[in-house]
């Protein structure tokens, strides 16, 4: 179920999460054994180590600029961009800029 969110109304997500020095900030939409829909807002400089994730990883940007490197390509992504991080593979988050995205995690059927 959808959390953290108003019914039948128009959302800015972006507006849902605000950057702050020295923290990441997330915002859990939506969580289950199969999905995970999360916001995220990092301000310059902040990131998240290289890291896998048992599900395929769908990166919407809505805002600013990151560095995405996945299995050792790196990528820079704008607003408005998006990429998938496959499941089980290194990956990392680096806000080039401070920054805002939607985390989509699919998970296998058998897991």
């Amino acid at each position: 179920m959808i959390k953290n969110l108003p019914f039948s109304e128009v959302v800015d997500l972006a507006a849902l999460v605000e950057c702050q020095a020295g923290r990441v900030v997330s915002r859990t939409l939506a969580q289950n054994s199969k999905v995970t829909v999360t916001l995220f807002a990092f301000t310059a400089g902040e990131g998240l180590s290289p890291h896998t994730a048992s599900g395929d990883a769908f990166v919407y940007v809505l805002d600013g600029e990151t560095l995405i490197t996945i299995d050792n390509q790196e990528m820079t992504l704008s607003a408005g961009q998006s990429v998938v991080m496959p499941a089980n593979v290194l990956h990392a988050v680096a806000a080039k800029t401070d920054f805002k995205m939607l985390l989509v995690i699919i998970k296998p059927e058998d897991a």
